[in-house]
C-alpha cells in the first residue's frame, strides 16, 4: 500500500510535536522530524553556531530532506541524520526509518517546499499565540537543550519571531486543517483523522 503522508507545520512550540506524537501512536505512523535535517555546522566555532539563524528554510539541508520524503512516499526506508542540539552539529550517525502506511512529517517548514507538499495528502497547520509559544520554548530549551533564558529571549526576538512571520505563517494557506495548538488533544486529533478518512 502506498504510504499516506501527513504534514504538520506551525511556529516554534505551537504544539506540532505533541499532536504528531499522539497521531503517530493512534495511526502507528512513522515520524520524520525536520529538526533532524539542520545543516552540519562543524566548520563554524561553537560561538558562531549559537548565533546561527536556525529559523530560516536555508538552515535545513533541503535537498536531502526532499529526497528522503520522496523515498518514504514510495515506500522506501531512509537513513535519517541525527542532530546534536547542544553543540549545533550533526553527530555523523544516522537512524533507519522504515516507511509505514502513515508517515508524519513535522516541523516549522513541513508545508514550505512545494516538492514536499506535493506528496502530502493531509496538511495541518498548528497556530498559537506568540506569548504561549515563547513560554513553552523557554521551558523546553532550558530543560532539553541546555540553553539559558537570556539566550532564548535573544534568539526569539532576533530570528524566531521575524522568521516565523516571514516563512512559517504564510504556509498556513496550504493547510487542509488549521488547529489552535491549545485545544483538547482528542478534539484536535479528531479533526485531522476526519480529513484522513475523507481522503483515504
Amino acid at each position: 500500500m502506498k504510504p499516506y503522508l501527513i504534514g504538520i507545520a506551525g511556529p516554534s512550540c505551537a504544539g506540532k510535536s505533541y499532536l504528531s506524537a499522539h497521531l503517530a501512536r493512534h495511526l502507528d505512523a512513522a515520524m520524520l522530524n525536520l529538526d533532524s535535517y539542520y545543516a552540519d555546522l562543524d566548520h563554524l566555532s561553537l560561538a558562531q553556531r549559537a548565533h546561527f539563524n536556525f529559523d530560516a528554510p536555508e538552515s535545513l539541508d533541503s535537498p536531502l530532506l526532499i529526497e528522503h520524503v520522496r523515498q518514504l512516499s514510495r515506500g522506501d526506508a531512509i537513513e535519517k541524520p541525527i542532530y546534536d542540539f547542544k553543540n549545533h552539529s550533526r553527530t555523523g550517525r544516522t537512524e533507519r526509518l522504515e516507511a509505514r502506511q502513515f508517515i508524519i512529517i513535522e516541523g516549522l517548514f513541513a508545508l514550505y517546499w512545494e516538492e514536499i507538499r506535493a506528496v502530502q495528502e493531509t496538511k495541518v497547520f498548528v497556530d498559537l499565540g506568540e506569548e504561549i509559544c515563547l513560554a513553552r520554548r523557554i521551558e523546553r530549551d532550558t530543560r532539553e537543550r541546555g540553553r539559558t533564558r537570556e539566550s532564548i529571549l535573544e534568539q526569539f526576538s532576533t530570528t524566531v519571531r521575524p522568521m516565523a512571520q516571514r516563512y512559517v505563517h504564510p504556509t498556513r494557506q496550504y493547510a487542509d486543517v488549521v488547529l489552535t495548538g491549545d485545544g483538547e488533544i482528542v478534539e484536535e486529533m479528531e479533526r485531522v483523522l476526519n480529513h484522513i478518512k475523507a481522503g483515504s
